[in-house]
């Protein structure tokens, strides 16, 4: 799995994931593209950039923003090859007829319309090449019907929907679209909002990294459309 020549844009690059992401593909060579909110961000997460590593500072529910971006990105590396979207967001609290339109919109803006507004930046220059991963995170939750978290599981189900349609439009022009459906990832915030758990028992970032390097990985040519849980051992 190695991607030395390869270009890899990260969506959601300065939380956690994104982090854990980025350093599985640097360490195989990849060039990164890392797209955030904020520069200072970015730069808090990543202390700099060089001639591997691209900051780009997005707004991704500003459509003509993540055009710009991508549109840097090939200025600067030629081609896109790989496209992670890591960006996202959870709020639960409300039953489904409690919702509110705020909660709604907050959720499926993060997590369905990101993904939208890149894979339509990013999609056209990978049918040009005749190549490209996508690979997304949805949620494990996305498929149970829980309490008091319809609207983010609602919005994470978008977003294998999405995967499973755009595999089936774009598998025979080269380009594999897969998502990963984490359960709780072992992170510094999940820790301190539930402090009685076991963290030993949900995912490392690192495995969830190895699983979305492989998905976009030429090991990973034969897999599309797939929703793949990673479920540590909660």
């Amino acid at each position: 799995m190695e991607f030395s020549e390869r270009t890899v844009m990260i969506t959601g690059a300065a939380g956690h994931l994104g982090r854990a992401v980025a350093a599985a593909f640097a360490e195989r060579g990849a060039n990164l593209v890392l797209v955030d909110l904020k520069r200072e961000a970015l730069q808090k997460a990543y202390a700099g950039e060089d001639e591997r590593r691209l900051f780009v500072p997005t707004n991704l529910l500003e459509q003509r923003e993540v055009e710009a971006a991508v549109g840097e990105a090939l200025a600067r590396f030629e081609h896109i090859d790989v496209l992670c979207n890591i960006a996202g967001g959870f709020r639960m609290g409300e039953a489904v007829h409690e919702t509110s339109d705020a909660t709604w919109d907050f959720l499926f803006d993060l997590n369905a319309r990101s993904v939208l507004h890149a894979v339509r930046a990013v999609v056209p220059h990978m049918l040009e090449r005749g190549r490209g991963r996508i690979v997304s995170v949805a949620a494990l939750s996305a498929g149970r019907a829980e309490a008091h978290k319809g609207a983010y599981n609602a919005s994470k189900m978008t977003v294998i929907r999405l995967t499973e349609t755009m595999a089936a439009e774009l598998r025979e022009r080269g380009i594999n679209v897969n998502c990963v459906l984490p359960s709780t990832l072992d992170t510094p915030d999940n820790r301190a909002a539930m402090p009685d758990a076991d963290p030993s028992r949900w995912v490392p970032l690192a495995d969830l990294a190895a699983v979305m390097v492989f998905l976009a990985s030429d090991a990973a040519r034969s897999v599309h459309g797939a929703a793949v849980p990673v479920t540590g051992l909660g």
